[in-house]
């Protein structure tokens, strides 16, 4: 049997033993906590994804989108910095939302958004540069010019809901009002989601990177199925 005796020990010493011997004692004590909680968490992540059918899925790739990536440093080959060469900064988001609500003059613009002249004029300068708005003559006062979204500007329709959702599930916490709608059926629009070929709602451990040459087509037969299977799901 181990024991540990201060008996022999001065008193100031002693007591700096049993502080630095309790201290040691929490500290391995939080570690192991630490430890067991880890343990849990991903053996809870696990099992949920192995009852959720994913777990081969997670077997095989883990918690990344495969083995293979995009190349990183490759930044001419990327959308992704070209759009934020653009976009990339609050006032040209806060710019397009006010286009997509139908302001068109530069005066409206400053006035709601309340950004300044010398900011909005810039902005206004590189999404008309980048093609995402379209500067022309006022019908009504050709001394006059509007800036109009483009075809290039309305696909970014989806990213802009994209966000706001986003900034609405993470941010606010609150749904914004007025709330958008389809047109037809007047009822509100779905969340944006990754959606694969055959119309299935993805998510990020569905994902994986591959090479296009490795890619197979699908065929016009399966297309076709897939389609029947959709329109007989929207007619439920």
């Amino acid at each position: 049997m181990f024991s540990l005796s201060f008996a022999n020990i001065p008193k100031g010493r002693r007591e700096f033993l049993i502080f630095r011997l309790r201290f040691a004692l929490l500290k391995f004590s939080c570690e192991s906590l630490l430890i067991i909680l880890s343990f849990y968490l991903q053996l809870k992540i696990r099992i949920r994804l192995i009852i959720s059918g994913d777990g081969p899925n997670l077997r095989q790739r883990g918690y990344d989108m495969g083995e293979l990536r995009e190349p990183l440093q490759q930044l001419a080959e990327c959308g992704l910095p070209t759009a934020l060469e653009a976009m990339g900064e609050r006032w040209s988001f806060m710019i397009l939302r006010a286009a997509f609500n139908g302001v068109r003059h530069f005066e409206e613009f400053l006035s709601e958004i309340s950004i300044a002249r010398n900011i909005l004029a810039n902005r206004l300068t590189r999404l008309t540069e980048s093609g995402i708005l379209h500067r022309t003559p006022c019908p009504d006062d050709r001394r006059k010019v509007e800036y109009r979204l483009t075809e290039k500007g309305l696909d970014l329709l989806p990213t802009m809901i994209a966000l706001r959702q986003w900034g609405e599930k993470w941010g606010t916490g609150v749904l914004s009002n007025p709330v958008l709608v389809d047109d037809r059926d007047r009822q509100p629009i779905l969340p944006v989601t990754i959606r694969s070929h055959d119309e299935r709602v993805l998510g990020y451990m569905d994902l994986s990177w591959m090479n296009s040459s490795d890619i197979t087509p699908v065929r016009v037969d399966a297309l076709d199925d897939i389609s029947d299977r959709v329109r007989k799901l929207s007619a439920i």
